[in-house]
């Protein structure tokens, strides 16, 4: 299989450029890169320096996935409604939202001029992995030719060749990711009263409680808890399965500097969660805000102006341009923006822009270019301590904890992020009335006095970002743990101190994802788990992460069945219910039942009659609520979705795998794993379809990695597999391998690398 490589070369191109270096007085190239292939086609790239790195980087992921690269290169640049029509959707971070509003936010939002100037400033390195990587993309594109792209984007406009400032545009994205790009709506809607375009409300709050599948679960063993004594990193993050924040396997080699594998999203020249020889690390989405809305006195000369300390600001105008197809007009639109940032409007969340009020957006991670920078010195760390200090200093990681082992046996969880520096006391200080409605969903502060804006802290790599010293860091030789919970219970022996509400709620209840873990670290500790002895190793880590327990089962299902027995109306329920294994495995039988009544009834008050004890976090609140009205109440739900079921001809007893699946082409790929919400370690949330549901977040890159005497041990799963491209022979293979649990140990090393069936070298460079 591994000796297909040739089919990502068009015409020839590999023999070509195996001699392009060759021959007396050659010109040595300007980049060049090797690409050797081995299992479910992951590509191991060698190159001489940073260059040729981002070079043979694009290259190889451009061969497994250039439609997807190439359309989020469109959306970045704002011209999705060019390509795709204005009113068609897009998937913008985790949510979809209609191109035109997509093309408004990158066009106002993504200052290229800025981005620019800041990118001169970044360490020569990550200048020389950016412009590899263009170039490696725009070879790939010549070297494929308009017949060899693949079928999904042939001949179709949008697929260029890129530049520098796509690239910036496209690293100034992810870094947004969960924080203004969540909140695009409220940005493209702003308008002053009376502006035709504020008519235009989003379709739903995204400030809305809900579960929108990303996350993750990241778990670090020190040598305490381990049977060799060294550091053991078990990563689970849940991602999308979809779209362009899917990862990508690789490993990347400049001999004397950097080797590491791991993963990257679309567009990253560097791996951004894996491994080296000495150190593992994972990341999981952290609690913390990254951005704060301020409340704007306005003027009542001018809706446009706004008062700080009684003084009266014009706000900045934006005349954005988005272009259409077919010799349609362009649609013209003005954005504002004041000192803090862009104006956003949304009354769903109580944001309104009228004669007296309007409300602006600061996110710390605007113009954060630290971020590469950052994961490139992790890459290079020979120590969890080295990885905390590159965290620390830069503060370049935008939106994730830091979870990390090493060969040491030393663990790490570092929530330190591109925070905006505000207190405890500023926010209680600078709120509003409508402060208290939001708290919890995010940090709203009054910007008519300029003593709230963000806090200046000498040391900091920008002004206004919190200091790594008032985050939470906690460096463990037993274990830290984070389910994107906050990081008060990182380790359930020692609850942290309590730190400013802008990094997560403390003190209060954790969910069935985080209490699961912790309940299924305990057991391991105490070998009431089934499992072999009372340390970590591969093996049981991997049935650990991998068990599909439902912590909601484990709860509620005794109490459940105790009640249904005897009910009538839900008897065939009931029964079903009594045989299940209460796990979300491929042959489980009832899990889809128990899935769509707890959706119904997770959040129903008085739905347990233990209630939180803050002295007692992991274990409660607990025991289910049966007697009376309460009962009355869950015999019902339970009616709604034996109903349900029948509605959507879904047997009650049907076997999970049957239920949950993921389809390549006329495949249907059984998956297991389940909600987060049933306590389910091994996330998917699916949506439904014809016969069941499909995965779309959840379970991504897996990984497993310890340390033997001389380097990494490694053992992973890319569930949904390496190439969006159905005539890739990785479309599916790894899906394949992630529904039977059969785990893939990387190679690393030369040798094992050989002897994983590596494909023949390919050498690129120009």
């Amino acid at each position: 299989m591994m000796r297909r490589l040739g089919r990502y070369l068009a015409g020839g191109a590999a023999l070509l450029l195996l001699g392009a270096a060759s021959g007396a007085g050659a010109k040595a190239p300007h980049f060049a890169a090797t690409i050797t292939r081995t299992t479910y086609g992951i590509p191991h790239i060698r190159a001489a320096d940073w260059g040729g790195l981002g070079y043979g980087v694009a290259y190889a992921y451009g061969q497994d996935n250039l439609c997807l690269l190439a359309e989020e290169f469109a959306t970045v640049a704002g011209e999705r409604s060019r390509w795709f029509g204005p009113k068609e959707g897009a998937v913008l971070g985790f949510d979809r939202i209609d191109n035109l509003s997509s093309d408004l936010f990158f066009r106002s939002m993504i200052d290229v001029p800025a981005l620019r100037g800041s990118y001169a400033s970044v360490s020569a390195p990550v200048q020389a992995l950016t412009r590899g990587y263009v170039a490696g993309y725009n070879k790939l594109l010549r070297d494929l030719g308009p017949a060899g792209v693949p079928e999904a984007c042939r001949g179709k406009g949008w697929v260029r060749p890129i530049t520098t400032d796509d690239m910036l545009r496209l690293t100034e994205k992810q870094m947004l990711l969960a924080s203004s790009l969540a909140l695009a709506p409220f940005v493209v809607h702003a308008a002053p009263p009376g502006a035709a375009q504020a008519q235009v409300l989003p379709g739903e709050d995204p400030l809305r409680p809900r579960d929108i599948g990303f996350g993750s679960n990241g778990w670090a063993f020190g040598g305490d808890a381990t049977s060799d004594r060294r550091g053991l990193v078990v990563g689970n993050p849940h991602f999308p399965w979809n779209g362009p924040s899917r990862f990508y396997e690789m490993h990347l080699t400049v001999p004397g500097k950097y080797d590491v594998m791991g993963v990257t999203l679309a567009g990253g020249p560097i791996v951004t969660l894996g491994f080296n020889k000495d150190v593992a690390w994972t990341h999981t989405v952290t609690a913390a805000q990254h951005f704060t809305v301020f409340q704007l006195k306005l003027d009542p000369a001018d809706p446009t102006r706004y008062l700080v300390d009684g003084k009266s600001e014009p706000m900045r105008r934006q005349t954005v341009t988005i272009p259409m197809a077919d010799g349609t007009a362009p649609v013209v639109r003005t954005m504002y923006a004041t000192r803090y940032g862009p104006v956003v409007y949304n009354p769903l969340a109580g944001f309104t822009w009228t004669k007296a009020q309007a409300f602006s957006l600061r996110d710390a991670n605007h113009a954060n270019q630290r971020g590469i920078a950052t994961w490139l010195a992790m890459g290079q760390a020979r120590s969890v301590g080295e990885v905390r200090a590159a965290v620390e200093r830069t503060l370049g990681i935008p939106w994730v904890n830091t979870i990390a082992a090493d060969r040491a046996g030393n663990a790490l969880h570092a929530d330190v992020t591109a925070v905006p520096n505000v207190s405890a006391a500023k926010i209680a200080d600078c709120a509003t009335p409508l402060s208290k409605v939001l708290a919890g969903r995010l940090v709203l502060l009054d910007g008519s006095r300029a003593a709230c804006d963000w806090d200046r802290a000498p040391g900091t790599a920008v002004a206004g970002l919190m200091p790594a010293r008032d985050q939470a860091v906690l460096e463990r030789r037993d274990y830290v743990a984070n389910s994107n919970d906050s990081y008060w219970l990182s380790n359930a022996k020692v609850p942290a101190v309590i730190r400013s509400p802008i990094l997560g709620s403390a003190g209060t209840v954790r969910t069935l994802r985080t209490r699961s873990g912790l309940v299924e670290i305990d057991r391991r500790f105490a070998g009431s788990d089934g499992l072999p002895g009372t340390k970590l190793d591969h093996a049981n880590a991997e049935a650990m992460i991998f068990a599909n327990k439902s912590l909601a089962a484990e709860l509620a299902l005794a109490p459940l069945l105790a009640l249904c027995r005897g009910e009538a109306s839900v008897a065939a329920a009931c029964a079903a219910l009594g045989k299940w294994d209460g796990r979300y495995e491929l042959d489980s039988r009832g899990a889809y039942l128990f899935a769509t009544f707890w959706e119904t009834v997770r959040n129903m008050p008085g739905l347990w009659s233990t209630p939180f004890d803050v002295a007692d976090p992991v274990h409660t609140p607990r025991d289910l609520a049966t007697g009376g009205a309460q009962g009355a109440k869950l015999i019902a739900a339970l009616k709604t979705a034996q109903e349900q079921l029948g509605k959507e001809g879904i047997a009650l007893d049907a076997r999970w795998g049957d239920v949950q699946f993921a389809v390549r082409g006329a495949e249907h790929i059984p998956i297991h794993g389940a909600s987060g919400q049933l306590g389910v370690l091994n996330v998917q949330q699916s949506d439904a379809v014809a016969g069941g549901i499909v995965p779309k977040h959840g379970s991504s890159y897996v990984q497993v990695v310890g340390f033997d005497a001389t380097g990494p041990v490694a053992d992973a799963l890319l569930s949904y597999s390496q190439s969006t491209d159905p005539a890739s022979p990785h479309y599916a293979d790894q899906t394949r391998a992630f529904s039977v649990k059969r785990w893939h140990r990387l190679p690393f090393t030369p040798a094992q690398i050989a002897a994983d069936g590596a494909s023949k070298a390919v050498r690129i460079s120009e």
